[in-house]
C-alpha cells in the first residue's frame, strides 16, 4: 500500500513523440513498481488502514495513548509514562502519520471518487481523523490545511470552529449515505461495502462528536445527539468499527509488532487500572492482562516506574496476537454516550441506568466474558448505576474508561472529560496528567507567525492547556 500513495513517482511527460503512439512500446517502459495513477479504491484503503495502524500502535515513537490513559506502563525506558513528549518527538511523528498518510491520501482519494456514496465514506473517516486531531492538540491547521505549495505555511483554525464544521460534515456524508448509487465494496477494509453499515458508522460519529463537546455548548450538543440517535447509531458489537488484521506482515495488528516481533519486554500492566479492576473482581481481568502469577492474581507496575518485568502481570495474550482486530468505535462507547445524554435530558430514549448497563454487558461480551460472570459482575452495589458512589460523571466516567482499555485515546479522552477515575501521579516526574498533545518542535520553526497565533489562543502551547470541550 505504501507504494500506492500521492507522492509516488510521476513519469516525465517529455517522452519522445513518436513513442507516445506506440503502445506496446510504452508498455516496457513502465515501471510496475511506480505507477503513473492510483485510483480512488487504493488511496482509500490505504488511508483507513493507516488510520487503525495509528490508533492501534504502541510504538513509543508516535502513540503513548495507553500510557496517558494509565492503562499500560513502561519497564525501562519510563520517559513516556512521565510525560516527557518531545524527547522521541511523539507529537510531532502522530501529526504527520495522521495528516500525510490519512487526511491527504483521502483528500486525493475523494477528487477520484466516482459516486457520492464513495466520497460520503470518505467523509466519515475523514470526519473521525479530524476530531481525533483535535482532540489531541486543540486549535490545529484545518481551513487552510492540506494545500501542498498552495499553502506551506497554514493558519490554524479554532477548535471549538472546526467541531462545528465537523458536524456539518458528517451531515452531508450521511445524505449522502442515503441517496443512489454504490460505495466502495472490495476497497471497504471495515464493512465491505455494508452502506447500512457506515450509516450506523456515520451516526455514531455524529453522536461522538456531541457528546464530547456537551459541556461547552450544550445546546447545539443536544440537537446534534438526538439527530444521530434518530437517524441510527450502533445497535450492537456486530456493527463495531474494526479491522480485522492479518497474520503476516505488513497486515498485522502493530501491537504485535511492538509486543512480540520485537522481542522486547517494554510494558506492563499499569497499577490504575488492575487496582481498580482488583477491589471490584472484574472479570475482564482474565482477558486484558495475563495469568503468568497464577490463576486470579493480578498485579500492576507502579505508573512511572523503572519495573521488574517477570514481577508483574503482563499483557493479555490475546492482545499479543498478530491478527488481533483493531477498533475505531464500538457498541460499548455508543452506550455509554447515551448514558450521558440520557442524565442531560436530552430525547434519546432509555434510561441512563439502562444505557449504562447495556454499555458494560457489550463491552464484556465482546471481550468474551462469560453470561454468568457479566450478571455477577453487575449485580455489585459498587458497580450498579443506582447504588455505586459518586456522580454519573463519575460512575459514567469510570465503567467508560474500564471499557476502552486497549483503546488508549479513547481512555484518556474519557478522563478528560469525565474527570474520572482519581489516576496515579507519575511516579518519576511527578507531573500532572497532560491534557493534550504540546504542538510538533518544527511548528515555531517552520509555521512561526501561526504557531504564534494558535498558542495565544490556545492559552499556552502547555501540556496542561486545555482543549475546548474539557471545562472542568
Amino acid at each position: 500500500m505504501k507504494n500506492m500513495k500521492k507522492y509516488l513517482i510521476i513519469l516525465s511527460s517529455l517522452f519522445i513523440a513518436s513513442c507516445a503512439s506506440d503502445e506496446k512500446f510504452e508498455d516496457l517502459n513502465r515501471d510496475p513498481n511506480n505507477p503513473t495513477a492510483v485510483s480512488s479504491e487504493a488511496l482509500f484503503t490505504s488511508a483507513t488502514k493507516n488510520l487503525f495502524d495509528q490508533m492501534e500502535s504502541t510504538n513509543v515513537n508516535s502513540n503513548i495513548y495507553r500510557l496517558l490513559s494509565q492503562y499500560w506502563t513502561e519497564t525501562t525506558y519510563v520517559d513516556e509514562s512521565n510525560y516527557d513528549f518531545n524527547t522521541r518527538a511523539i507529537p510531532q511523528n502522530h501529526w504527520s502519520r495522521i495528516y500525510r498518510d490519512v487526511l491527504f491520501d483521502l483528500q486525493d482519494a475523494k477528487k477520484l471518487a466516482s459516486n457520492d456514496k464513495q466520497k460520503a465514506m470518505i467523509s466519515v473517516i475523514e470526519v473521525y481523523a479530524w476530531q481525533q486531531m483535535v482532540d489531541t492538540f486543540g486549535d490545529i491547521p484545518y481551513t487552510d490545511a492540506l494545500k501542498g505549495a498552495e499553502e506551506p505555511t497554514p493558519a490554524y483554525t479554532d477548535d471549538a470552529a472546526i467541531y462545528a464544521d465537523l458536524i456539518i460534515r458528517i451531515n452531508d456524508a450521511i445524505a449522502k449515505l442515503n441517496g443512489a448509487g454504490t460505495g466502495y465494496t472490495s476497497a471497504d477494509i471495515i464493512f465491505g461495502g455494508n452502506v447500512a453499515k457506515w450509516k450506523k458508522f456515520a451516526n455514531s460519529v455524529k453522536l461522538k462528536l456531541a457528546m464530547r463537546m456537551a459541556d461547552a455548548n450544550n445546546t447545539v450538543a443536544q440537537t446534534t445527539a438526538q439527530e444521530a440517535v434518530t437517524a441510527g447509531v450502533l445497535t450492537s458489537n456486530s456493527d463495531n468499527v474494526i479491522l480485522n488484521y492479518l497474520g503476516s506482515t505488513p497486515n498485522t495488528n502493530p501491537i504485535w509488532v511492538d509486543l512480540v516481533q520485537s522481542g522486547r519486554s517494554d510494558f506492563l500492566p499499569a497499577n490504575t487500572i488492575v487496582d481498580f479492576m482488583n477491589a471490584k473482581s472484574d472479570p475482564r481481568r482474565a482477558y486484558y492482562f495475563d495469568n503468568n502469577l497464577g490463576a486470579n492474581v493480578y498485579s500492576g507496575a507502579t505508573y512511572g516506574a523503572v519495573s521488574n518485568f517477570a514481577t508483574y502481570s503482563h499483557i493479555g495474550t490475546a492482545i499479543h496476537e498478530p491478527t488481533f482486530r483493531g477498533v475505531l468505535l464500538d457498541y460499548s462507547e455508543v452506550r455509554f454516550l447515551l448514558a450521558e445524554a440520557a442524565e442531560r435530558g436530552y430525547a434519546v430514549g432509555g434510561t441512563a441506568t439502562a444505557h449504562y448497563t447495556a454499555a458494560i454487558e457489550a463491552n464484556m461480551t465482546d471481550w468474551g466474558v462469560a453470561s454468568a460472570d457479566i450478571a455477577t459482575y453487575l449485580a455489585r452495589t459498587d458497580v450498579a448505576y443506582a447504588t455505586a458512589t459518586g456522580t454519573w460523571r463519575e460512575k459514567i466516567g469510570f465503567q467508560f474508561w474500564l471499557a476502552m482499555y486497549n483503546r488508549g485515546f479513547e481512555g484518556w479522552s474519557v478522563k478528560r472529560k469525565y474527570d474520572a477515575p482519581a489516576f496515579n501521579t507519575a511516579a518519576n516526574s511527578g507531573l500532572p496528567l497532560p491534557t493534550r498533545y504540546t504542538y510538533p518542535l518544527n511548528e515555531p520553526t517552520l509555521n512561526k507567525s501561526n504557531y504564534d497565533a494558535a498558542k495565544t489562543a490556545m492559552g499556552g502551547d502547555t501540556q496542561t492547556t486545555k482543549i475546548f470541550w474539557d471545562k472542568f
